[in-house]
């Protein structure tokens, strides 16, 4: 069979610092907001020009964190309980014969930072570090059919999860100035409910943690109801969690 050699044009810097906590799919957290550097041989202004008069963008990109792990013709999809099995080619799920993904995200802005060209995003649902292997403009006539089916995915993921800060995170949020919707993005995060599914299940207290932008975000979950219990920057010699979250369930629809 034949085999393509892919160029990697830019790389996203992006709030999620591991799957743990990524939405499924984009545009469900507008408060997400990344950056996509172009690599040199592809930062040239000519290649973008034309490109702000476009609300959104396609991103393809690679599954880098998984790309070793090999891929599954059946797979379990979150949104079915962890349990049916699906044809890969059915899902999103990031264990793929080729590690390629897609994904569409809201353009914020175009502009130079030493001297390197980057495209300012919004609603990402990619993980830090994601090489982009290409963008497109997103064509509403042609990209949004409202007649079209999708499957065992056919509407947005909803929960009745609930979020409360203690006094601690609740003060650190006001006081931090460097993400001002960073309250807002916890939030959004878990009301998501990113444990793995058969953690769901569970009556007990459990505790979690994760990383978003170089902020260490603690909290725990009783029911339906996430606390969010502490909150501090990240360590600068360090980009892990301060503790560490369960086994990541982000595979995607």
């Amino acid at each position: 069979m034949p085999s393509y050699q892919l160029q990697v044009v830019g790389y996203v810097r992006s709030p999620y610092k591991q799957k743990f906590a990524i939405p499924r799919q984009p545009g469900l957290i507008a408060e997400a907001k990344a950056e996509l550097v172009l690599e040199k041989g592809y930062d040239d202004d000519a290649m973008v020009r034309g490109i702000e008069a476009f609300s959104h963008l396609w991103l393809v990109f690679v599954f880098h964190e998984t790309a070793g792990k090999g891929w599954s013709p059946l797979v379990r999809p979150p949104r079915l309980g962890g349990n049916a099995k699906k044809g890969v080619f059915a899902t999103r799920a990031t264990f793929r014969p080729n590690p390629v993904g897609l994904s569409v995200v809201k353009l914020e802005g175009v502009l130079r930072r030493q001297g390197r060209l980057v495209l300012q995003l919004s609603g990402v649902d990619l993980l830090d570090g994601t090489p982009i292997l290409d963008i497109k403009p997103y064509l509403p006539y042609a990209d949004a059919l409202p007649d079209a089916s999708g499957g065992f995915a056919d509407s947005a993921p909803e929960t009745d999860m609930t979020v409360s800060f203690s006094e601690q995170a609740d003060a650190f949020c006001q006081r931090q100035q460097q993400v001002p919707e960073l309250r807002l993005l916890i939030e959004k995060v878990l009301k998501q409910d990113p444990r793995p599914q058969y953690k769901k299940q569970r009556s007990d207290t459990q505790s979690y943690g994760m990383t978003l932008y170089h902020f260490n975000i603690k909290w725990t979950v009783n029911g339906g109801h996430n606390h969010v219990t502490e909150i501090s920057l990240q360590p600068d010699n360090s980009r892990e969690p301060a503790d560490a979250a369960t086994e990541p369930d982000n595979t995607g629809d």
